[in-house]
């Protein structure tokens, strides 16, 4: 018998929560189960890298502040779609569950894959009490991270019983380490075999921190400049911090060693240009684009906060440096700049990478994960 599944999100867009539901479509068996999609807000073309079976998608339109027309509507479109699970994901639309319980929904997942900065460590009392409320609707928890499994068990006080951890899974053939030399596919002129790019990924958004990488940058040049001489920051992404990083580095003389293209759908390219991966956000779940990273064979330079720190080990596979410390980040740098050993440490750190994201993050090994939960679920409420 095939389940339907209807995950309910704020919003379809451009984003690793997306990206590793995109993944999840395209590998559970199509015959064991379909999919809906609902985001209470608005869905992008982002749906398209969908493949493997059609996918509904259903848009709300909630308009912002405190209005509770959606959930009428919600209630209406459940009972049309008649699933068998809904699942939501993060805060944004966890008020859903108290819909689909009104809609007579009894087979639930909330997943928790990562905040934002109106609750950044997920201490805000007027919100935990909404995620308290909704824990009796609740039938299990998927948590992206160790991190984010730990505050759903202390803080939320979800029973152990209802939790689960999943790492998200990388496409191991889709990003993979470049084999030759560097891709044509950065401006003209703007790198050579001798330079090291060292670049990012994301949505430039406050959270990420894309500023703080930015003043890094800059010291690295007033401080260490023959080092620095042949460093190249390369930061792909949308969002309001590109304009301040832009700002930031012509102010400094440094734009043309910058290049900040803003959107692009050639990830796996532009992974294999690359030869240092820099994250320095404030807070993270698990990061796609770290895994996507190790996957391409890139040591990763990344703040220690959330799911990071259980993705990269200090030395192995990159650095860790404290969130916010545009001088500890510019320090971190350094250790990838400039010398033969340098060289030889991006390398083998590149190598360690690759083999963590094969041999730990496999797209197969999260899909299974999943639908033992969804089969889980779904014997206990029938």
């Amino acid at each position: 018998m095939t389940a339907h599944i209807v995950h309910i999100v704020h919003r379809f867009d451009t984003g690793g929560m997306e990206n590793g539901m995109v993944n999840l479509f395209n590998t559970l068996p199509p015959e064991r189960y379909r999919h809906s999609v609902v985001a209470l807000t608005d869905f992008s073309d982002f749906r398209r890298r969908i493949t493997a079976q059609e996918v509904g998608f259903h848009a709300l339109r909630r308009p912002p502040g405190r209005g509770l027309g959606w959930m009428g509507r919600l209630r209406t479109l459940l009972r049309e779609l008649r699933p068998d699970l809904v699942h939501t994901r993060n805060l944004a639309a966890l008020e859903a569950q108290f819909v689909a319980a009104a809609a007579g929904i009894r087979a639930t997942v909330h997943g928790e894959h990562g905040r934002d900065m109106f609750d950044l460590h997920g201490r805000s009392r007027k919100y935990n009490l909404l995620r308290r409320a909704a824990r009796p609707f609740v039938s299990n928890y998927v948590a992206v991270s160790r991190d984010l499994e730990n505050w759903l068990r202390e803080v939320v006080r979800v029973p152990p019983r209802k939790l689960h951890q999943i790492y998200n899974g990388v496409d191991s053939a889709r990003f993979r380490p470049r084999a030759g030399a560097r891709p044509a596919i950065l401006p003209p002129a703007f790198a050579d075999a001798s330079s090291t790019v060292l670049g990012s990924v994301g949505r430039m958004v406050e959270v990420k921190d894309y500023p703080m990488l930015a003043r890094a940058f800059i010291r690295l040049h007033r401080e260490r400049p023959a080092q620095a001489e042949r460093a190249r920051l390369v930061i792909v992404g949308e969002g309001p911090a590109r304009a301040a990083c832009l700002e930031l580095l012509r102010g400094a003389g440094l734009a043309h060693r910058a290049w900040l293209p803003g959107e692009r759908h050639d990830i796996p390219a532009l992974m294999q240009a690359f030869d240092v991966f820099v994250l320095p956000s404030k807070n993270e779940g698990i990061s796609n684009t770290i895994l996507e990273a190790l996957a391409s064979g890139l040591p990763v330079v990344a703040t220690a906060v959330g799911g990071s720190v259980e993705l990269v080990e200090s030395g192995i596979n990159g650095r860790l440096v404290e969130a916010g410390g545009e001088e500890r980040m510019a320090q971190a740098l350094l250790d990838y700049l400039g010398d033969d050993g340098a060289a030889a440490r991006i390398a083998e750190q590149g190598r360690n990478a690759r083999r963590a994201a094969e041999q730990r993050f496999s797209i197969p090994a999260m899909a299974a994960a999943y639908a033992a939960v969804y089969e889980q679920t779904l014997g206990r409420r029938r």
